[in-house]
């Protein structure tokens, strides 16, 4: 029995586990997939936005500008990459010119602070790099980006540290209400609990109507994106938008938290829930829209593309509520853009829905802080000479494009909630992530997987349940 079960190990279930850690609450989050950071939470734009995109007095507003001012200290508390390096949202018609006058008034309204209307000269000041068509600008200097891993990861980590139950591996195949007490059934059998919180992604709407006669429907929105190597990460300094449109903020061009540059998404609505392909056309439309805004952009230089789904509520609205005809049953729903901006705020509010019914003592013992994994390449050579001689797996490098050492790996294998797949070492720590795009740490990083978690090599996989490697030997080994 628990107190509240959380479906969902993204970044707005792992927010809520960390806001609900605060309290004496028996709480287990539940997961389909072998690590958090599975969905929506790993292939995002990783950028933190300002708040003035938003509609006027909506949730998704509210929330973005509150998520927005909890980041800086967050990341400080939690040891998560975060740089408040600021936006442009470009024009590049003249017609459009008084867009960014709304986009001005309504960021004003929602509370973003320090927003500013550039002419062509002061935009091109600021970013030299902007395409000849661009004739103004919106300059948001409280925009950010981050990493959405280690933001993901932190707040699980936080959340453990401080009693949450994560299990992987299950997946919830039916809830219904028996006595007062939601049965959540599961692959592994049927868990109780007094309050469900659905954050669930795109497959919120598949919970939320188990147990409501009020529908939901939640829109798979495919982006597709390119990441460049780190030798194009500084083509531009802020994040580049374009005016937005129907299916949201456009093609952005942005420079990452560890130094690459990315370009996307583009915006299609899907049937598949899990239909994480790119598309030649949509690289190609990506590619063609990034032109428009950013000018001499080193393509040559992508090291590979990737797809990512967004939640997309037909409202375009974020649904965090608890369920009218299911007491109980608290949805945190189409987290869309901005989501990754406003987990933050998304926890406090879900708590605070629950802490409207139930009574929750605050405990005195709560572990506010979480440090992250030692990149041994960011050190003095002093300290990391010093780093070596105590432990020397920091001194045999793995992943020679990013400079991953063994103790890396072996400290994203053996913290909190543990990497066990190629890709769970790749988000921790960048083993793999590089220009080489894995293709000669692979093998050292699975000798250290089956090593450290005592299984063959065989049953190693990149991400998920069937996704092995190798599947057995070709030749007897004396």
């Amino acid at each position: 029995m628990y107190d509240v079960i959380i479906i969902g190990a993204g970044v707005t279930g792992c927010s809520i586990a960390r806001e609900i850690s605060k309290y004496k609450v028996n709480a287990c989050v539940v997961e389909k997939e072998e690590d958090v950071c599975c969905g929506t939470s790993k292939a995002n734009s990783a950028i933190m936005h300002a708040g003035f995109d938003a509609e006027e007095g909506s949730l998704m507003a509210r929330l973005n500008v509150r998520g927005n001012e909890m980041v800086e200290t967050l990341a400080a508390d939690l040891d998560i990459p975060f740089i408040r390096n600021g936006s442009l949202v470009v024009c590049t018609n003249e017609e459009d010119l008084p867009k960014l006058q709304d986009l001005y008034e309504r960021g004003i309204a929602n509370g973003v602070k320090d927003l500013a209307v550039l002419n062509r000269e002061e935009s091109v000041r600021l970013e030299p790099n902007l395409s000849d068509q661009v004739l103004g600008s919106l300059y948001a200097p409280t925009a950010g980006i981050i990493c959405p891993f280690t933001m993901t990861f932190a707040f699980a980590e936080n959340a453990s540290q401080n009693g949450v139950v994560f299990k992987f591996n299950t997946t919830v195949v039916n809830i219904h209400k028996n006595n007062g007490f939601y049965e959540v059934k599961t692959n592994y059998g049927i868990l109780e609990t007094k309050y469900v919180v659905n954050a669930a992604g795109v497959y919120a709407d598949v919970f939320h109507n188990m147990v409501s006669r009020e529908k939901m429907k939640i829109t798979a929105r495919r982006g597709e994106y390119c990441l460049l190597d780190k030798s194009a990460g500084s083509h531009v300094s802020k994040t580049i938008f374009a005016l937005p449109g129907k299916y949201g903020k456009g093609v952005l061009v942005a420079p990452t938290v560890h130094g690459n540059l990315i370009i996307g998404p583009t915006a299609a609505d899907i049937e598949d829930k899990e239909g994480t392909n790119t598309t030649k056309e949509g690289i190609q439309e990506l590619l063609q829209k990034a032109g428009n805004t950013v000018k001499d952009l080193p393509l040559r230089q992508t090291i590979t593309s990737f797809a990512g789904l967004r939640a997309h509520e037909d409202h375009h609205e974020f649904i965090i509520k608890e369920a009218e005809d299911s007491a109980g049953f608290i949805d945190a729903a189409g987290m869309e853009s901005p989501g990754l901006t406003s987990a933050p705020a998304v926890g406090e509010m879900v708590v605070d829905i629950i802490k409207n019914t139930f009574q929750m003592e605050k405990k005195s013992d709560y572990i506010a802080v979480r440090k992250g994994i030692i990149h041994a390449a960011e050190l003095t050579v002093e300290e990391r000479n010093e780093l070596i001689k105590r432990q020397p797996e920091y001194g045999n490098i793995i992943c020679r494009c990013e400079m991953i050492s063994e103790g890396e790996i072996l400290d994203a294998i053996h913290r909190p909630l543990g990497a066990k797949s190629l890709d769970g070492i790749k988000r921790r720590v960048r083993a793999g992530a590089g220009r080489c795009q894995a293709g000669f740490c692979t093998p050292k990083t699975m000798e250290i997987l089956s090593r450290e978690l005592h299984i063959p090599m065989e049953d190693i996989v990149k991400s998920g349940m069937e996704a092995k490697v190798v599947i057995g030997k070709n030749r007897a080994v004396k």
